[in-house]
């Protein structure tokens, strides 16, 4: 199956022609024979050159995850606050300091597209991307702490962590069930908050102003809000993703993916906490 993720390119771990794998007691059966990591596509009978079982010693776990998640987040957060520290953001550099990020977001997003395209995880892109990202998030959150005052960057961050929390918990409760229907719903549903606010964005730089209107005032918060649910959304079927590929015996390298994923929902959600809490705090 094709990405979870907002770029709508990073590869999941359950790739059977139906889509996700149900691993509830109806659906078991079918899903063991699709798992595509259950055979050696490289180990044959030599009886019959028919694939073979073939035991899988380095199997994805959780802990994997984990640690390549801890790491690629880390790696935000380190250059994020190198960032914050080293650019300066008074009203001299300002300019500087936005083209800095501005040019940092840029590469970030090309190694994310390079790596969507690769057919393996590549740590390296996978980082760089991270480093880059974290450059981009610390400029924009050391200008809007310098003119909106920390709190607002301090409500963006407790905030995302409270929506990873929440939705991690109904999802291991059960509470949220990530079913094909649902994929297609929130892959439907960011397409079009993706074009609409590509759409608002052109606006803004070819006729000035705040463009139609979808990142200020009241529609900015609808907007942000809706944004959020998104990044929500994200969060169960990259946990979807994590949960399969354990259950698949996924070969460990692709724990790199799965942080990779998260990572880019965790900044979208950010950034969409970000945007409300500044229109909250009247910079509209």
């Amino acid at each position: 199956m094709r990405s979870s993720n907002p770029v709508f390119s990073r590869r999941g771990f359950s790739r059977d022609n139906g889509g996700y794998a149900q691993f509830d007691a109806q659906h078991q059966q079918a899903g063991a024979a699709t798992n595509p990591y259950a055979t050696n596509p490289y180990a044959t009978d030599p009886a019959t050159g028919a694939p073979q079982a073939a035991p899988r010693t380095n199997a994805m776990t959780m802990d994997d995850v984990v640690s390549r998640t801890a790491m690629t987040l880390g790696t935000v957060v380190l250059t994020a606050v190198l960032a914050w520290v080293l650019l300066p953001v008074d009203p001299e550099n300002l300019g500087t300091s936005y083209g800095i990020g501005i040019g940092a977001a840029l590469v970030a997003f090309v190694l994310a597209m390079v790596q969507s395209f690769k057919r393996k995880a590549v740590p390296a892109l996978i980082l760089g991307y991270a480093a880059f990202e974290g450059v981009f998030l610390g400029v924009i959150s050391a200008a809007t702490s310098t003119y909106l005052g920390p709190g607002v960057v301090i409500q963006a961050v407790m905030g995302t962590m409270c929506v990873f929390a929440s939705v991690l918990f109904a999802y291991k409760m059960g509470w949220i069930r990530v079913t094909r229907r649902f994929y297609g719903f929130v892959m439907a549903a960011a397409l079009g908050f993706i074009l609409l606010m590509a759409a608002n964005l052109l606006f803004s730089v070819f006729g000035g102003g705040d463009g139609l209107g979808f990142r200020s005032g009241g529609l900015g918060l609808l907007f942000g809000a809706l944004g959020v649910i998104l990044g929500a959304c994200f969060l169960a079927l990259d946990f979807k993703q994590v949960e399969d590929g354990v259950a698949y015996g996924a070969p460990r390298e692709e724990a790199w993916l799965a942080a990779f994923g998260l990572t880019m929902t965790l900044v979208w959600i950010y950034m969409e906490m970000l945007r409300i809490f500044q229109i909250l705090s009247g910079d509209d």
